[in-house]
């Protein structure tokens, strides 16, 4: 094992990968027919969790943004 490396980290293939930054964009404002935050696209469930949550949670979060953001997206679109 060199100095500064992590088993743990090497293991669950996580060596060398930054930690997941939040979404937050500091718009915090709850839009209550979709249940999201209209800023970040998260739930209120996962603004509060958030800082407890490990990487695996936090990048499934991500994964569920770029989903909201896709239908946003589709929803605005003008059918031509």
């Amino acid at each position: 094992m060199t100095a500064g490396s992590n088993a743990g980290d090497r293991e669950s293939g996580n060596a060398n990968i930054a930690p997941v930054p939040s979404p937050c964009i500091d718009v915090c404002r709850m839009n209550r027919a979709a249940g999201w935050c209209e800023g970040c696209l998260r739930t209120i469930d996962e603004i509060r969790g958030w800082s407890s949550f490990d990487e695996q949670q936090k990048r499934a979060v991500w994964d569920a943004i770029d989903v909201r953001h896709a239908q946003l997206i589709a929803e605005k679109k003008v059918p031509t």
